[in-house]
Formats: structure tokens, C-alpha cells, sequence
């Protein structure tokens, strides 16, 4: 669907691309268009590779893995936090063997909580801020959303970018604010949100994804989940070749994360597969690409238990969050 190394480009030009507006217009225009009958012919075709009951629970234990427990609700209180961070160190306690996830992710106003309850676990602590969901705030706002988070102890911070400069067509503004926040976050890694569902086009995706590498991001995230539709099969795939192109041209790796409306074993091995075949295995790993999922856990847990028992659970065997 036309790779980056078909233009004339190089990593040193693409260093000069971000030294104007008219320049990174000029690189976003001139990327390859997306073909998005193919996009969506290539997902619909790796959705439906099987794979053998060896490889299935490997990949349930490495999704499980690679899961961002998340409560975003204005409801959100300590307590509902701290049960969550004790499941997401122990996602099932009958079963020991069991990994943790990846991360819990949580408002900024819980990073603080979150980082009690999972001091020494290994999982990591990520907050969404500069303005979630909608992005719409001053930069000095989205600022001091950033550096609160981190201060209060998280380790990832998932930002949103600003569609509506975005979708104006204001590039740089795009670029400078994820620059601005990246710098903002310290040692913490930066997650860009492209709100995929509000871009229009798999050609905007694609540009996006773009934006947010270079712009510093450490991943490129679909959705925050407030907005339909959020993760899909072609929007990932589109997002998992930007960051293809970009380890092809530079040597930089750039983790994904598809978030939102994934919610079975099924989707997540899906999403697995896609990986392997566009980008290999060397994001088959929690540190390169990541689920944002509050429900998809539950059902991991419980294909995990039929794997291991024969039949599946009841109802209660796992807890509603």
C-alpha cells in the first residue's frame, strides 16, 4: 500500500521535515496514498488465520501481558482503583501462573494511588492527560496536566492530540504540542492518541501516526475510547506500517496501542496476527505494542481457564470492573 522507502527520502532529510510548516506540509502531502480498499481487503484477510492450541495460549498469556487496565470514568474513586491494581498484578488468583498486565492506566487525579498499590509489581502506571479526551485546552494546561501525572508517580503518559488544529490543516501546531509534552514528560514515555475515529480518512491516519513519531512519541495509540469508532483491524494496520517505515528509515522503534472496542480473545489474536505479519516479532513484546482495554481481560481470563480445565467458568470467576 506504498512504503515510505518509495519516496525520495532519507534520515537526514527527514530531520530538515520539521523545521517548517511548509516543509512537514510537503512530507504529510507526499506520503504514499493509503489504498483503503486494500487496507480494509489485508485486515479482513489476516483476521481469519487460525492458529494452532499451542500458539493460542501463548498468545492469551502474551496479550494478557500486553493489556493497559483502564478506569476512565468520572465515577473513578481510590477504591475502585486500588481493585483494580490488585488484579492487574494478579489477574486471576486461582491461577499463579497467570502473567500480570502491562499497566493500569488511570486520570491523572489517581496516578498517585495507583503508584502505592503497585510500588515494586512491575506494572507500569499510565495516565492519560494534556485535556483528555478532547484535547481542548492551552498548551500551559496540558502542561501542567503532564507534569502532575508524572510528579504523582506515573511512568507513561497518554496524551491526545489536537484534531481540530490537525484536521485545519495546522501541522506544526500538532508537532510543537506533542514536542512540547514529550519534553514535559521526563523519563516517562510518551503514548500519542490520534483519535482515529475523528480523522476522516485512512490518508489522515497515516499522517497522524506520522505527527506523532515524529514529534517524539514513544507509541502511537488509535483512541481513547470515548469516540466511535475507535480501534479497528485497518486503522491499526495502516498505524503498524507508519511504524514499520519508520525503523526501516531511522533504526527508531515506535510501539502501537489499539484502544478501545476490543473486548474478546478472538479480536486481541487478531490483532497479534496483524502484528507478526506487518511489522514481526520484534513487537510481539508489551514494551512495543499494548491493548487499551477495560473488558477484553475478563475474556482472556476465561478462554485462559477453558485452555486449562476443559469447560468454561461460571460467571463469577471473574470480577466485573
Amino acid at each position: 500500500m506504498g512504503r515510505l522507502n518509495d519516496m525520495t527520502v532519507t534520515a537526514t532529510s527527514l530531520s530538515e521535515i520539521t523545521r517548517s510548516d511548509a516543509a512537514l506540509r510537503t512530507f504529510l502531502h507526499g506520503l504514499p496514498g493509503v489504498d483503503a480498499v486494500g487496507a480494509d481487503a489485508r485486515a479482513a484477510m489476516l483476521s481469519t488465520r487460525s492458529i494452532k492450541t499451542t500458539a493460542k495460549a501463548y498468545a492469551i498469556d502474551l496479550a494478557i501481558r500486553m493489556v493497559d487496565l483502564t478506569t476512565l470514568e468520572g465515577a473513578d474513586t481510590p477504591g475502585k482503583v486500588r481493585a483494580l491494581c490488585a488484579k492487574a498484578q494478579r489477574p486471576d488468583p486461582t491461577a499463579p501462573d497467570c502473567p500480570a498486565v502491562a499497566a493500569v492506566c488511570v486520570y491523572p487525579s489517581m496516578v498517585a494511588t495507583a503508584a502505592e498499590e503497585l510500588a515494586g509489581s512491575g506494572v507500569h502506571i499510565a495516565s492519560v492527560a494534556t485535556a483528555f479526551p478532547s484535547g481542548q485546552a492551552p498548551l500551559s494546561v496540558k502542561l501542567d496536566d503532564t507534569k502532575a501525572a508524572v510528579a504523582a508517580g506515573a511512568d507513561e503518559i497518554d496524551m491526545v492530540i489536537n484534531r481540530g488544529a490537525f484536521l485545519s490543516g495546522r501541522y506544526m501546531e500538532v508537532y510543537d504540542e506533542i514536542v512540547a509534552i514529550k519534553e514535559a514528560c521526563g523519563s516517562a514515555h510518551l503514548k500519542v492518541i490520534l483519535e482515529t475515529g475523528e480523522l476522516g480518512t485512512y490518508d489522515n491516519v497515516r499522517r497522524a501516526s506520522w505527527i506523532g513519531m515524529l514529534g517524539g512519541g514513544d507509541f502511537i495509540k488509535t483512541s481513547t475510547g470515548k469516540v466511535q469508532p475507535a480501534a479497528t483491524l485497518p486503522v491499526t494496520l495502516i498505524m503498524l506500517e507508519a511504524v514499520r517505515d519508520m525503523m526501516e528509515l531511522t533504526g527508531r522503534q515506535v510501539g502501537v496501542k489499539p484502544a478501545g472496542g476490543i473486548r474478546t480473545s478472538k479480536d486481541a489474536i487478531r490483532y497479534l496476527v496483524m502484528v507478526n505479519e506487518t511489522v514481526g516479532d520484534r513487537w510481539l513484546d508489551p514494551d512495543w505494542f499494548r491493548f487499551g482495554a477495560s473488558t477484553l481481560l475478563n475474556d482472556l481470563l476465561m478462554q485462559r481457564s477453558k485452555m486449562a480445565t476443559g469447560r468454561y467458568a461460571g460467571p463469577d470467576y471473574v470480577t466485573l470492573d
